[in-house]
């Protein structure tokens, strides 16, 4: 398209698309390092993406608040533990630039901006048993609690929590129990909150700061070039008119994944998506604008796999169903995972990630997916210890769980096949009677003995493992769901997307879940998503603001 015959309604130096973290962090960046008007385009009329509903932490190896703890890390250890997780998959370059700028980026936000981390010391990777792995933690950081009354009139432009309830401490203090009743009522006061909450509230602040603007309920529906530079984006406002935006230095796409669109989830995962846990704003814009731009794609048929519950009554924006994390119940004492045939598939005490890939296993038999669907099984005994998916311990039965006196009446309310039911649980206590989980080796690492999964009153195994025989018993029909997806235009290692040919499309970056994943299927524990995508939205923002174009 030809510039002199194209209207713009304002123009930028950096135009952002999204504002979850990886977004924010992009414009951040960009400001910091030089360029002085950066704008946000946001879909929705909220801030905070996905990150506002996650657990906020951030996987970065080599980052200098785990130095400070005392965790050495090597680079030798961290590439033989995601080659060990994505074997052919990683990429050299990209690989190193999120090594290196990874703890450039912590170190920057921490100096310049009021996020506030710490390092979870004893948090593990999520798969503790491979070669380079930090079984006793120190590669995932928790956020310090933030005053959402900091943001004044722009408290409530954060997207809420997945959470029944505000988090008012780090994710150290609430499931370690650290903070007394005054601090909580001094925190409750003031509006603190953790986990995404305290992330994407502290880079709000950072973007007000800035005085960086956010442009609410413009959709991105199209990039503009000029030759083969990326100039402009043009975007629908809340009345389907277009909002044309000029970027003098470039645009950074990071509108999050597309597990929200039946067309492309159907088109390029590797199976069913059944239960998405992000916003729904996640439709893929972001993707398809990368694609009639010439970008090539990677790491297409991956996604972010989270098990997750439909929640029966209450509604996204849009109408859009509302689907509650499953990825705690699963792990405690006297839960197990079975599919139709009453069976067990998994360690359900497994990182939620590992575990989604498992609901993919085809059965050339029945040609259909051998373990979907799936249900989880507790009993009485359970639920009045337990909380099961923001329901308090001995609370009211949610609408979507099914109950039943004996296995039998459970396993026919619930379709399952009730011989296979009632002969999992039988095997299942008897295994838990002796001490070990023959079948799937439950309980036999530190992540599955975890604290923040397991209940620490019991000494490994029994912090997973425990017998269903108490009547009631109740069924929950799982998701197939996911975090986000992990597909997307492929990058180099200065965030620049790549054309077919493997060279940067001028104007054009990519950052978060909205690019080819960096990691690609790798997830190394808590914050696999959050740490590299933010670490390429700084990256983005780091090269904008440095590099002017030469037209």
């Amino acid at each position: 398209m030809v510039t002199e015959e194209f209207m713009w309604d304002r123009e930028a130096d950096v135009v952002v698309l999204g504002s979850g973290g990886a977004a924010m962090t992009s414009a951040i960046a960009a400001h910091d390092f030089g360029a002085s008007d950066v704008v946000i385009l946001e879909k929705s009329g909220m801030v905070g993406g996905t990150t506002a509903m996650s657990g906020g932490m951030l996987w970065i190896p080599g980052n200098h608040y785990q130095l400070e703890a005392g965790f050495e890390d090597d680079d030798e250890d961290v590439v033989a533990y995601l080659d060990a997780l994505a074997p052919g998959q990683l990429d050299p370059e990209t690989l190193m630039a999120f090594m290196e700028t990874g703890p450039e980026m912590i170190r920057h936000f921490a100096e310049k901006t009021p996020v506030r981390l710490h390092a979870f010391t004893d948090f593990p990777d999520y798969q503790p048993y491979l070669p380079g792995a930090k079984p006793d933690g120190g590669r995932s950081l928790d956020n310090e609690a933030f005053a959402f009354e900091r943001l004044g009139k722009w408290a409530s432009r954060v997207n809420p929590t997945k959470m029944a309830y505000p988090v008012r401490g780090s994710l150290m203090e609430a499931i370690t129990g650290a903070l007394d009743e005054a601090t909580l009522a001094e925190r409750e006061a003031r509006d603190y909150r953790g986990l995404g909450q305290a992330l994407a509230g502290s880079l709000f602040k950072a973007v007000l700061d800035r005085a960086i603007p956010v442009e609410f309920e413009k959709r991105a529906r199209r990039l503009v070039k000029d030759g083969d530079r990326v100039i402009g984006v043009v975007a629908e406002d809340a009345d389907d008119k277009d909002f044309r935006v000029r970027a003098r230095r470039g645009v950074v796409i990071a509108t999050g994944g597309f597990e929200w669109n039946e067309k492309l989830v159907r088109t390029f995962l590797r199976g069913p998506l059944t239960g998405p846990v992000s916003v729904p704003e996640n439709e893929g814009d972001g993707l398809l604008m990368a694609i009639d731009a010439g970008a090539q794609l990677g790491n297409m048929q991956q996604a972010f796999w989270m098990q997750s519950v439909l929640e029966l009554k209450p509604q996204h924006r849009s109408a859009k169903p509302n689907y509650l994390l499953g990825s705690d119940e699963r792990a405690r004492p006297g839960a197990i995972l079975v599919n139709r045939a009453g069976k067990r598939f998994v360690n359900e005490a497994a990182n939620y990630n590992a575990l989604g890939k498992t609901l993919h296993a085809f059965d050339a038999g029945t040609h259909s997916y051998a373990n979907l669907p799936y249900w989880l099984i507790i009993d009485q005994r359970y639920r009045d210890k337990y909380p099961t998916f923001n329901t308090p311990p001995g609370g009211p039965v949610p609408s979507f769980m099914m109950q039943a006196d004996t296995l039998e009446e459970l396993a026919q309310v619930a379709g399952i096949d009730a011989d296979g039911l009632v002969a999992t649980v039988a095997r299942f206590n008897r295994m838990v009677r002796k001490g070990h989980d023959d079948d799937f080796n439950r309980g036999d690492n530190s992540y599955d003995n975890f604290y923040m999964w397991g209940d620490m009153a019991y000494e490994s195994p029994y912090r997973t493992l425990g017998a269903i025989d108490q009547a009631p018993y109740f069924a929950v029909k799982m998701e197939a769901g996911a975090l986000g997806t992990a597909g997307g235009p492929r990058t180099n290692a200065d965030a620049q997307v790549l054309d077919w040919n493997d060279n940067p499309i001028p104007g054009l970056y990519a950052a978060g879940n909205a690019m080819a994943a960096v990691l690609g299927e790798a997830y190394g524990g808590a914050g696999g998503t959050l740490g590299p995508g933010m670490t390429f939205g700084y990256i983005a923002g780091r090269h904008l603001g440095t590099h002017i174009p030469n037209r």
